[in-house]
């Protein structure tokens, strides 16, 4: 009954949807539908629900949980009747107790299914239906992998392969962190390692799967790292076992790396031989390692000799692939054969080689954009810009020395050559070298002592407006200073400093120029001002503290010299600067150590020596003085202070006999000296530059005339003027140590006051009389039996303790003779 009115109730409910969508359609109504809902959600006929009542009531006081169901609505199956309601017929919801339960339910422990919703996997009875779990966590964890076998022979094979690369690796990343010794172990070790492998592709059967390029890379490797160490037959060895092995494909260009070797071993008729074998394994197609094999061909037949077969290469190389260094070897060729036509020629094709870089304008900002200013900041100083810098800096430097070297050469006179060089270097890129060019012309005019010419040359170049106007202006004005024409020199310092005012040279030789004028305090503004512009310019630095040094500023002075010793380290003038201070500064111990390191570096100047030996005599250490004054007597036995010193040592120690020999050494010097108008009393080393040092020296940025014989006959004549500052620290006020009055005699301190008269004005061969005369004397009172000590002259009476006496003579000691015997 309730199935048939539940059958009904649904096909009424369909048939009034069909027609309420037929309505809706014909009337067009947008919001039909939407109030229509599920009968089965209905609660509000709950208590009319007899069932739901009783299951209330009865003694399941539970209600059953909903169970989804692969159904659609209620059918015949949900048992249910229909109840009537204000909205009309409606199924009531079925009851679990009127349900039976099937048997695959009971079985299996589920409720049965009664929505739609069980394919999500839910349930109304967690008791009897599983967990929800989407992710299967609950089946624990996943079983373990199987291990992988290592011992199959395939496996073994790429383990081994792996260990190979990796020595491989480890070799080139130490060889190139300059651990050569462990990468040369390394690749010993691969190459063990790498047979190891061969063996077990043997062994397994799979002897023609190789890797080649495994095998390849050892070997070159371990050949790489034998050459590293100059084991030249291994290295030899390993090329040759990859050059002969069919399998290597382009193994023969390893024959450049062989011949490469055998120039090492200044095997070179093998060198070429290889060399060409290697231009025959590689094709036209790899153009530039060609050139760069040609290359060392034509460098090769240059170590030989053999400049034509040199420069037929370099003309190859020249005619396909044109360079700046090919171009000057090319030029070095032809001077070598001497032939002019080939050295125009070259020097033609060494100009038209073209730089490929950028001119200098394109790092100029062209507006006032920071951001685009700030990117031309950087890109100014990057890397790559410095690369053409150095670019363009070895092609000056080529150009320059090809000039230099052919201008003589290709001419009658080398100012002809220089002529035709500078014209074609003014048609060419390189236009701004054409006054370098002239400058090295006015440098070559110096040294061939034509200085009129150099002089008139450096004029034209100052008055043009070029980049070596400055240095131009500078070296006139250093060579004016030299001349003493010191208005003339200050002229071109300004002119100097006006053309460039970041040039220290010309702020050296401004210095130099009020030096001379005796203004010292704006000489050492001068001098400090090119040091800030460059803290290196030794020039100024030395200067500097001989500048001070005339202001009496020693501890400046100091200063700058220990600054400069920085700089110069084996510098003799330097050390001998320092040991000069310090004695000016009361330090006599570290003036003998400066002067020690002098020695060190010039052991045979016998002017340092000499001023070795004052010190010491000053410091009262005669055995000392006595060993340097002679070492400056072997060396320079023309210099009188030595002389006399030595002479009056051997008078004191009753040595006449050897100052006998002293003595006629300083008879013979001055009547040298009186035939030649003066009496020389400096060596030639370091006394001539402490001379030079009095006056600064100029700077000449490079291009200076240092080398004219008469400009340093002129700077020793200037340094005269001022007085070396070795000689004349003695005649300082406020010295400690002052020598005796008379121990260039040593005869008597107090007595042959007539003698000590003529050696004041230097007369040499007074004091040698008055030896004579002593020894004589000597001589009758050995005679009579009586030993004198000292020079002759009336009897004394013997002071006590054998103690001089107050009139300067010496009492007679028995140990005299005993100690005259054992000398």
């Amino acid at each position: 009954m309730s199935r048939n009115t539940a059958v009904g109730f649904i096909k009424s409910t369909a048939k009034r949807q069909m027609n309420n969508r037929h309505l809706g359609m014909k009337e067009d109504d947008l919001y039909s539908g939407y109030n229509d809902y599920n009968p089965l959600f209905d609660c509000k006929e709950l208590e009319n629900d007899v069932s739901f009542q009783e299951a209330i009531k009865s003694s399941h006081g539970k209600r059953a949980h909903l169970q989804p169901s692969s159904g659609h609505f209620a059918d015949s199956t949900t048992g249910g009747r229909p109840l009537t309601s204000s909205s009309g017929s409606h199924t009531p919801m079925p009851s679990s107790v009127s349900r039976p339960i099937t048997a695959a339910a009971q079985q299996s422990g589920a409720a049965r299914p009664i929505s739609a919703i069980s394919a999500a996997g839910y349930s109304s009875s967690p008791t009897r239906c599983p967990t929800f779990d989407p992710l299967g966590q609950s089946r624990g964890p996943a079983p373990p992998l199987e291990e992988k076998k290592d011992d199959t022979p395939e496996e073994k094979i790429k383990l081994l392969e792996k260990k190979v690369n990796d020595l491989i690796t480890e070799s080139c990343m130490a060889q190139s962190m300059g651990n050569s010794q462990l990468a040369l172990e390394k690749a010993r070790e691969a190459e063990r390692m790498e047979r190891t492998l061969e063996r077990q592709r043997e062994q397994s059967g799979n002897a023609e799967q190789v890797n080649v390029d495994l095998t390849y890379a050892v070997l070159l490797n371990l050949a790489n790292q034998y050459e590293n160490h100059e084991m030249y037959p291994e290295a030899l060895s390993s090329y040759q076992l990859i050059i002969k092995n069919k399998m290597f494909t382009n193994a023969g260009r390893l024959k450049v790396n062989m011949a490469n070797i055998w120039v090492k071993q200044k095997n070179y008729p093998k060198a070429i031989k290889l060399y060409r074998m290697a231009l025959d394994h590689i094709s036209d197609d790899y153009k530039e390692m060609r050139i760069k094999i040609m290359q060392n061909i034509g460098t090769v037949f240059v170590l030989l000799g053999q400049y034509s077969d040199a420069a037929a290469s370099f003309e190859h190389i020249m005619s396909k692939s044109a360079n700046v260094r090919t171009g000057y070897n090319l030029v070095l060729c032809y001077y070598a054969t001497r032939d002019a036509d080939g050295m125009k020629n070259a020097f033609h094709k060494l100009l038209a080689v073209p730089l490929d870089v950028q001119h200098e304008d394109k790092y100029i900002a062209a507006n006032d954009d920071i951001k685009s200013n700030m990117l031309m900041e950087v890109i100014k100083n990057d890397k790559l810009h410095q690369m053409e810098r150095d670019l363009k800096a070895r092609a000056e430097k080529y150009v320059m020395t090809s000039a230099k070297l052919i201008a003589p050469a290709i001419e009658a006179s080398f100012a002809a050559g220089f002529d035709w060089c500078v014209a074609l270097v003014k048609n060419s890129p390189y236009a701004e070298l054409a006054n370098d060019l002239q400058l090295k012309k006015a440098m070559t005019f110096f040294r061939q002592m034509h200085f009129d010419q150099a002089m008139k040359i450096l004029k034209e170049v100052a008055k043009q407006d070029s980049r070596v106007k400055s240095a131009a202006a500078n070296n006139l004005a250093s060579l004016f200073i030299l001349e003493k024409d010191y208005e003339q020199a200050e002229r071109y310092a300004d002119l100097a400093m006006n053309a460039d005012r970041y040039n220290p040279g010309a702020f050296v030789c401004k210095g130099n120029a009020e030096f001379v004028k005796h203004d010292y305090v704006k000489a050492a503004e001068f001098f400090k001002e090119a040091l800030r512009n460059d803290s290196s310019c030794t020039e100024a630095l030395r200067n500097l503290g001989l500048t001070y040094k005339k202001l009496n500023r020693l501890e400046d002075a100091l200063d700058c010299f220990l600054k400069l010793h920085t700089i110069l380290r084996d510098s003799a003038e330097v050390m001998y600067q320092l040991a000069d201070i310090y004695e000016l500064l009361e330090d006599p111990h570290q003036a003998v150590e400066w002067l020690m390191q002098v020695i060190s570096v010039v052991p045979n100047d016998p002017k340092a020596l000499a001023k070795l030996a004052d010190l010491h005599d000053l410091e009262g250490d005669k055995s000392q003085a006595l060993h340097y004054y002679c070492e400056s007597f072997r060396l320079f036995p023309c210099n009188m202070e030595v002389i006399e010193w030595l002479a009056a040592y051997y008078v004191q120690t009753q040595l006449y006999e050897k100052a006998i020999h002293y003595f006629d050494r300083a008879i013979l010097v001055q009547k040298q000296s009186e035939s030649s108008g003066n009496l020389q009393r400096n060596s030639p080393q370091v006394s001539r530059r402490c001379a030079m040092s009095s006056l600064p020296g100029a700077a000449v940025s490079g291009h200076g005339p240092q080398g004219s014989p008469r400009l340093r006959q002129q700077t020793q004549e200037a340094g005269k003027d001022e007085g070396p500052p070795g000689t004349e620290s003695k005649s300082r006020a406020g010295r400690k140590y002052k020598k005796p009055k008379n121990r260039q005699c040593g005869l008597s301190y107090g007595e042959h006051a007539e003698c000590s008269q003529r050696r004041a004005r230097g007369c040499a061969c007074d004091v040698a009389s008055c030896l004579q005369r002593a020894l004589r004397e000597q001589q009758q009172h050995q005679r009579t039996g009586r030993v004198l000590h000292g020079p002759a002259g009336p009897p004394r009476r013997p002071a006590p303790n054998g103690r001089q006496e107050a009139g300067g003579r010496r009492r007679l000691c028995r140990r005299g003779p005993r100690r005259r015997a054992a000398a």
